[in-house]
Formats: structure tokens, C-alpha cells, sequence
């Protein structure tokens, strides 16, 4: 395993000024919407569903070499397509041509157009983990797409913690694997406490009702802005946004009294699919060439812990790539930031072999 550490402050404030932007337009193909239904999806508890609709949104023409790219928790596929992340990727000569490359974003289950608790089902939906999800980006991505090997997966938090499981696995299916924002290791300690606060404070609020509420709980919304606050954001740029204790309360201000745009059930099961999440014991299995990327200041993987480098010697062909904490990072969410790990992460696709497909 080699550590990579690189400071990249010129392009630090390069990528914050690009998410600032909203007047860059994409330079890239117009992405396309999608969406199919699986049959009697069965989930690792034993739940059926009599029909799975997945969504997805696909950059580039199908005869590209296909890459798969995994968005977080209460994210979707099209979210990903922001300035600071596809406008740095999907572009002429970036890293990630759409040009050359067919780009699959999928809503994961429970998330986006995807099926999720909030269509009907509500609290009696199937609990789903992050093996169902990887099982069915997988028959999509298959069996949908007719895509019978990736170049790379690029995945963020809990796309890089799906990718990790994608390795372990299917690990024929792909020439690489990029974890982002994510650990090789059960779900534990600070992440797991923060996201039990979430589901806790949902199913203890008497106004849930046990999923049947007529009106969103406002706990949902608090449990959220905490999380965000307490596991998200980077110390140094909170503490520049918010020097002093006026300036805190204004933004603290802003987000409770933000328009609350989930469902509460929808939350619930996000946050709670990661419950049983721990790849550790097969990554000797992971085949593909991977780059793990996280921040040195990510508050739900905080590097200092040792995970990452122990559990990285166990993969046969892993490689780490650090991003120095700086004010200009934003902690868990660097990774939304692809300007800032976009060079050493092309460079580095650019050397891992093409398998036969």
C-alpha cells in the first residue's frame, strides 16, 4: 500500500468557486433518465417485493466503456451531477470523458425515483441493507444495461462503502474500484452513534406514528441538520463560516428553518440500511486495482484510527490517497469536490490494465 499525500489548495478554492457557480453549463453529452422494473426482488431479510422499480440516469452513448458511480446516503443519481463534481469529470480530456465512457448513475434503493418507503409501503416497506442495493445496481447494470464488465466504480460514502461490498462481491466484474468517503470496516463508533441519533429521534417522536403520519415529524429535519453538523462540513471551514458565536447561530438558523425536502420514513430506512455493513471479512477476495480516497479532516472516517491503513494491507492491489484537511475542505463532503483528487485519480486509472470482457 502506497499513502498518498498532496496539498492542493490552488485547486481547493478552484472547486469551491466552481460549486459556488451557477451559470457553468455542463460541457458535456445531456444526460438521460431511465428506469426498470425488477420482478419479485427478494431482500437479504427474506421480504419480497412483488415489483423493484429502479431509476438511473445515464451520461455518454452505450457503446462507451461502461462506469458505474454510487452517490451517499439521501442522495440520487442526478445529484452528482453538479459543477463541482460531473463538471469536473464528465468534460472533453477530464478524467472521466463522456466521450469515451458510458456514465450509470442509479438511485439506489429507498432513494430518488427509485422505490422507497415514502411511495406507499411506508413503515411495512422491506428493510433493506446495503448488500440489496449492491444486488440490484448489479441485475441493472447486467441484466437492464447488458453491460458485462465495468471500467471503474467510483462510489461516494455510502456509494464508496457499496463499492467496497461490490469488490468483495462481484469482484470479476470491473477493471477498478474507487471508494471515496468510506471504510473497509463494520459500521461503528461515531458513524453508527450519529445515524442510530437519526432513526431514534424519527420512530421516538409521537407524531411518526409508527410511519403512519399525516404530516412530516419535525424530528426528522433536526435529527438531519445535527447529523450534518456534527459528522459533515470539515472543523476548519465550519469554524472560517462561522468565526463567531452570531455568525453560528445564523447558519445553524438557516438549516433548521430550511424547507425540509425528504420523508421522515425515507430517512429512516437511509440511514438505517447501513446497520449491519462490514466488508472487512472478504477483501482479500477484491480482484480490481482500488483507490481509496477519503479527507484527512472526514468526521465519520477519521483517519487517525488506523482503519484504513490496516485493513488496505489486505487487499491485494489497494492504494490510499489522503486529501489534506484546510479551510478550504469540507470534511465527509470533500470528496464532492472532484477537483480536488481528480489528477492523481486519473493518472492512476490510466495505469490499471483493461481485463477481457
Amino acid at each position: 500500500m502506497k499513502l498518498l499525500k498532496l496539498l492542493h489548495r490552488a485547486a481547493c478554492g478552484a472547486a469551491l468557486s466552481v460549486m459556488a457557480s451557477t451559470a457553468c453549463a455542463a460541457d458535456y453529452p445531456a444526460p438521460a433518465q431511465g428506469s426498470w422494473t425488477v420482478k419479485d426482488f427478494r431482500f437479504s431479510t427474506g421480504e419480497t417485493l412483488p415489483e423493484l422499480r429502479l431509476n438511473y440516469t445515464t451520461v455518454g452513448a452505450p457503446t462507451g466503456e461502461p462506469v458505474l458511480i454510487l452517490h451517499g446516503t439521501t442522495g440520487s443519481g442526478a445529484g452528482l451531477l453538479s459543477p463541482s463534481f460531473a463538471g469536473e469529470l464528465f468534460g472533453p480530456g477530464q478524467p472521466l470523458d463522456a466521450s469515451r465512457y458510458y456514465i450509470i448513475l442509479p438511485d439506489a434503493i429507498g432513494t430518488g425515483k427509485s422505490t422507497k418507503p415514502s411511495d406507499g409501503l411506508r413503515a411495512a416497506f422491506p428493510k433493506y441493507n446495503y448488500d440489496d442495493m449492491v444486488d440490484a445496481q448489479y441485475r441493472l447494470v447486467k441484466e437492464h444495461l447488458g453491460v458485462k464488465h465495468l471500467r471503474v466504480i467510483v462510489g461516494l460514502s455510502m456509494g464508496g462503502m457499496q463499492t467496497w461490498i461490490w469488490g468483495t462481491k462481484y469482484p470479476d466484474f470491473m477493471d477498478a474500484l474507487v471508494p471515496m468517503a468510506s471504510q473497509p470496516s463494520e459500521m461503528s463508533s461515531r458513524n453508527w452513534m450519529l445515524r442510530r441519533l437519526i432513526t431514534d429521534s424519527i420512530r421516538n417522536d409521537p407524531a411518526w406514528n409508527n410511519g403512519n403520519y399525516t404530516q412530516q415529524p419535525r424530528s426528522a429535519q433536526f435529527a438531519s441538520v445535527f447529523m450534518g453538523i456534527a459528522t459533515n462540513g470539515g472543523s476548519q471551514a465550519l469554524y472560517k463560516a462561522a468565526p463567531t458565536r452570531e455568525k453560528a447561530d445564523q447558519l445553524l438558523d438557516g438549516r433548521l428553518k430550511a424547507p425540509f425536502a425528504g420523508d421522515a420514513n425515507d430517512h429512516l430506512y437511509q440511514w438505517d440500511s447501513s446497520r449491519d455493513y462490514n466488508p472487512s471479512p472478504g477483501l482479500e477476495r477484491i480482484q480490481a486495482a482500488l483507490l481509496a480516497i477519503n479527507s484527512a479532516d472526514d468526521e465519520r472516517n477519521p483517519p487517525e484510527t488506523g482503519i484504513m491503513d490496516r485493513e488496505l494491507k489486505r487487499v491485494k492491489n489497494g492504494r490510499y490517497y489522503l486529501i489534506p484537511a484546510s479551510d478550504e475542505t469540507i470534511g465527509h463532503s470533500s470528496i464532492g469536490l472532484a477537483a480536488l483528487w481528480k489528477q492523481p485519480f486519473a493518472q492512476w486509472l490510466q495505469g490499471v490494465p483493461r481485463k477481457n470482457r
